[in-house]
């Protein structure tokens, strides 16, 4: 009865403000919608935080002096994640947005605040002010440096290793496809990705086999995906040409025709039957003392290699057309492709993305490529954020850089904030335009929902940037 009479009291005591916080928020997905709720939720939740904790400090000046301290885990501000906010909730967010420093000047911690405070009594309030953005900024450039070196950087005997048992798997393929199918056309396969342009984060784990088709020029011509009833730019028709004067059977790859159009599908079928049912991968891989097999289910063809006891390498089999006009298409699928999607083939900018990325630090010596392997580790250790990939990164990087000139080393802390806020940015307009081609929409493959809950997680960061690496680092 006790604990009964307790409960009443403390309920009598918020006035039942806690109570109308929580129905609030437990139905505010009926009237606001996903996003809406997103948004209210973390505003809703940081007032009912700051209620609490001032119903319940200690009256005491003194012990509310070592209590009171504001956790950097709760957002000093409204906002969330976008596609589905109304009007007037995007306005708040946008005014929220615009607000948000580049420095980490805002990010301080009162107690740090206090500190700094008291060691410069008698100073004038501008040299407090210089001094406290001074220690903030050290505190997440230092960190930024240390996750770099310990979480994100490989080492170059891990990464020798990798690329080693990658050479292998593409020897024996390259000896397996041309005895099996001799007059297969294809140009000579190679090796690419991050692991190539050490761009590769925490462990090398990932390679890209690039198998180049030959394709007649009088009988297969590519249609941009603006250009057709999809209207999905990024992704490209190759239409089959001259069927009258040059039927089908003229070509080699007509077998993989669908519809009058080259289907990837269709493609990656041919080689997976191949390299997935053909090859006697446990045979190879006692020779070569790997273990290998096929990654299934896979959007993609993947070898998954063990090449050391604890070390894994997943290598994608990846069919690509260079178009006359130097345009790189890959079998790789749209990722919410319906059936009318199916014969969509990707263009890639990877290479020229990474081009101009080493060119512009080159030219100032700058923290580029850092600020994008120290965002990509974050990522790939965050469950949360692992639906960001390297091109949506790379893309902010270069629309930053077009921006903001300063990205010498010194400046990684602010270039970092500055990435995680224009993201925030992208997400809440739900486009995040490819630097190269600017009508490619970069986020045109995530779920509203997916778009909700990196905006909501990379909201949070801003508010905790540090919180962000600590959590990357709890990871194993």
């Amino acid at each position: 009865m006790a604990g009964v009479n307790g409960d009443r009291k403390g309920k009598k005591d918020d006035n039942g403000i806690g109570t109308a916080i929580d129905f609030m928020l437990s139905n505010a997905k009926l009237v606001l919608g996903v996003g809406g709720a997103a948004m209210l939720g973390i505003a809703t939740l940081a007032v009912k935080r700051m209620y609490d904790r001032t119903i319940s400090a200690p009256t005491s000046p003194t012990k509310m002096q070592q209590t009171g301290k504001r956790s950097w885990e709760e957002p000093a501000w409204v906002g969330s994640s976008p596609r589905t906010l109304n009007h007037d909730m995007k306005s708040t967010v946008s005014r929220s947005l615009q607000s948000l420093p580049t420095s980490s000047r805002s990010f301080e911690p009162d107690c740090l605040r206090r500190a700094v405070g008291r060691s410069a009594l008698g100073g004038s309030g501008a040299a407090q002010s210089s001094l406290t953005r001074a220690r903030m900024r050290l505190s997440l450039q230092e960190s930024l440096w240390d996750f770099y070196q310990t979480r994100v950087n490989i080492p170059a005997e891990e990464q020798a290793t990798a690329r080693r048992a990658a050479l292998d798997i593409c020897a024996e393929l390259r000896v397996f496809l041309h005895a099996k199918l001799p007059d297969m056309p294809l140009r000579e396969m190679y090796l690419s990705g991050s692991l190539y342009d050490d761009l590769q984060v925490v462990t090398a784990d990932h390679a890209q086999l690039m198998v180049p088709l030959i394709l007649e020029k009088n009988l297969w011509s590519s249609i941009p995906g603006e250009d057709t009833i999809m209207n999905v730019p990024g992704f490209w028709l190759v239409r089959r040409e001259n069927l009258e004067y040059f039927p089908r059977g003229n070509s080699y790859w007509d077998r993989c025709m669908v519809g009058g159009y080259l289907s990837p599908k269709s493609v990656l079928e041919v080689f997976d039957k191949l390299v997935a049912g053909s090859i006697n991968w446990p045979a190879i891989g006692s020779v070569l003392d790997y273990v290998i097999r096929p990654v299934v289910p896979s959007e993609t063809l993947t070898l998954e290699v063990q090449y050391e006891t604890d070390r894994r390498l997943y290598v994608d089999f990846l069919p690509l057309l260079v178009m006359e006009d130097g345009t790189s298409l890959i079998a790789k699928p749209h990722r919410l492709a319906a059936e009318r999607n199916e014969n969509l083939w990707r263009q890639s900018f990877r290479v020229a993305e990474t081009a101009r990325l080493r060119a512009l630090d080159q030219e100032d010596g700058g923290c580029r490529c850092a600020c994008l392997k120290v965002a990509k580790a974050a990522c790939k250790l965050n469950p949360a954020l692992h639906r960001l990939n390297s091109s949506q990164l790379t893309n902010t990087i270069l629309l930053l850089s077009e921006k903001e000139g300063d990205w010498t080393r010194d400046a990684l802390a602010d270039r970092f904030l500055q990435l995680l806020r224009a993201l925030v940015g992208h997400l809440e307009a739900g486009r995040l335009p490819c630097a190269l081609s600017p009508k490619v929409n970069l986020l045109c493959e995530l779920t509203e929902q997916e778009v909700d809950e990196l905006g909501y997680t990379l909201y949070c960061a801003l508010s905790d940037p540090e919180g962000l690496l600590r959590t990357a680092v709890e990871q194993p």
